[in-house]
């Protein structure tokens, strides 16, 4: 199993706001943002030993690669596997030789070079972050009582889990797929802790959750969501990275 340092995964999972706010301003749909966050996760984690060691700054890498999956999938016709709303709203291939996208009705146009300031990434509008926080709080909620079972039943078939590991030393981590192992990651990881504290909060401007013992963050997770149901939860369990979670 493939190392990468705790450190390094967390800041990683900083980026990952980072990406979401690129494919939300070429789509607007933060169902295609999240599934083209996941896929640039999916493509890290398929790297061999070499090269991931290849790699200096994963964070580059990480926006490399997402801005190559937006472009892919606004000039060609999106993956199968995508959301149904990414294949929906994709243009026409573009017809020059280096595939500069044609935005189709209602998409951002990628700025030409001199063109002027780039504009900022649309805000999530009131549905869509009221969708998420339904789904977060079920969520939530299943974590706070150890419901497995109530779990199961909020996570997409395929979802995804991921975690730095914790702590700043060297530990094996690797993103766990399907929706009975994440429930059995996300139960030993975020449930049944004695004198925890499971509290819904504001994670990267959606709900999230933040577990506190004793006022102390002990961790922090993000989820992303598609419909009504989680596809994925990013954990932070780095001290570092918690200190600004801790409550007096």
């Amino acid at each position: 199993m493939t190392e990468v340092s705790a450190g390094t995964l967390s800041e990683m999972l900083d980026e990952r706001q980072h990406l979401l706010e690129i494919a939300l301003w070429m789509f607007g749909s933060e169902m295609t943002a999240d599934w083209i966050v996941l896929e640039t996760y999916r493509r890290w984690y398929g790297l061999d030993d070499e090269e991931r060691a290849a790699i200096a700054v994963p964070r580059a890498w990480l926006t490399r690669v997402a801005g190559g999956l937006c472009l892919e999938l606004l000039a060609t016709a999106a993956p199968s596997h995508a959301p149904a709303a990414a294949r929906a709203r994709r243009p026409e291939p573009a017809a020059d030789p280096v595939h500069r996208p044609v935005p189709a009705a209602g998409l951002p146009r990628w700025p030409e070079p001199g063109a002027g300031p780039v504009l900022q990434p649309p805000r999530p509008d009131r549905a869509m972050l009221a969708r998420h926080d339904r789904v977060a709080r079920r969520f939530a909620a299943a974590c706070d009582t150890g419901d497995a079972a109530a779990l199961r039943a909020v996570l997409a078939a395929d979802a995804m889990v991921v975690s730095d590991g914790g702590g700043k030393l060297r530990a094996a981590v690797r993103p766990t797929y399907g929706v009975d192992a994440v429930a059995r990651f996300v139960t030993a990881l975020l449930t049944g802790q004695p004198g925890t504290e499971v509290a819904v909060e504001s994670v990267n401007g959606r709900t999230g959750l933040v577990l506190r013992q004793a006022g102390r963050a002990v961790a922090v997770a993000d989820v992303s969501v598609a419909e009504a149901q989680v596809t994925a939860v990013w954990i932070v369990l780095n001290p570092d990275k918690l200190r600004r979670w801790h409550r007096p």
